[in-house]
């Protein structure tokens, strides 16, 4: 094929084809759990982890994807080692994993009940390094909106899934009351959790510290970062963060699977040390585990 491939539902096909019915309960219920590995060299990083929690978010939401493991991690490398033929060596590749419970047939006129045929579907896209390239370079703001974190008695938050709308919501106010910040959601009791697409932690005393596990998406960038400090022997603690923690810390950092680890320079227009010594140890840390200058790879794109 002359284009980007990928799969969904059984079958390989042009990644401009890959469409879904216009009464997929993705749509009509929000209700699509999903995954994202990135690569590293056109190499998939840490997929088995990916994949197992892929795996853990379709059981929690009652998903059955009846495609093996194995089955699943042939038709991903697949997809990387041709779509791959359309980046530059220096590039990398984004893995997204996906799955619906299919088809709301009244919707449509039809018969089929939502979760008798559900969806499942991978794709790749190029990795918007020029996206991260301003947050690597300059740190990242960050704002709380006055839009609170689902609490985990209404959607547990280990299940990484695409019911968005209260991030969304916040991300629209904090454009207004902070423009080019991102949304930092606060739980219902105030303490800090994360932002929409990475977790938060802070720095202070040379310890590093990670809201309570049960309270934000098991992170497989945190665990990078918690593996990374056990061998550095760094303390990281997890433990309620309220926003004052973060006025007085030493640093702040944001972890996840698109830039691995960048650096805070505020909270709320107040700023916070950036660069940090912490965030030099980790970065150099990782790069050392990934074999590549990890923030290297991302300053050298242009800004878009």
């Amino acid at each position: 094929m002359s284009e980007s491939i990928a799969y969904l539902n059984g079958q390989i096909v042009p990644q401009s084809q890959a469409v879904l019915p216009l009464n997929d309960a993705g749509f009509i219920y929000g209700a699509t759990v999903t995954d994202l590995c990135r690569t590293f060299r056109h190499r998939l990083f840490r997929w088995s982890d990916h994949l197992a929690r892929f795996r853990q978010s379709s059981s929690s939401a009652h998903l059955d994807v009846s495609l093996s493991d194995i089955d699943i991690t042939k038709r991903a490398e697949e997809l990387i080692a041709h779509n791959a033929r359309w980046i530059d060596a220096n590039d990398d590749l984004a893995l997204v994993l996906f799955a619906t419970p299919g088809p709301v047939g009244f919707y449509l006129g039809q018969a089929t009940k939502a979760g008798e045929r559900p969806t499942f579907g991978m794709h790749t896209f190029p990795h918007p390094f020029a996206r991260y390239r301003p947050w690597i370079e300059d740190g990242v703001a960050l704002a709380t909106p006055s839009i609170r974190a689902v609490p985990p008695a209404c959607v547990d938050p280990q299940i990484k899934q695409r019911s968005r709308m209260h991030w969304w919501l916040a991300e629209q106010e904090v454009q207004r009351t902070h423009p080019g910040a991102q949304a930092l959601l606060l739980d219902l009791d105030g303490h800090v959790t994360e932002t929409a697409s990475s977790n938060f932690l802070i720095v202070k005393d040379g310890k590093v510290i990670s809201p309570p596990r049960e309270i934000v998406l098991d992170g497989v960038s945190l665990r990078v970062v918690s593996e990374i400090c056990t061998r550095l022997e760094i303390d990281l603690t997890h433990r309620n963060i309220a926003l004052t923690d973060c006025y007085s810390a030493d640093e702040a950092l944001l972890t996840c699977t698109s830039y691995c680890i960048a650096g805070v320079r505020s909270i709320n227009g107040r700023e916070i040390p950036w660069p940090g010594t912490m965030l030099k140890r980790l970065v150099e840390a990782w790069s050392t585990e990934v074999g590549m200058d990890i923030h290297g790879q991302i300053t050298s794109q242009r800004p878009v």
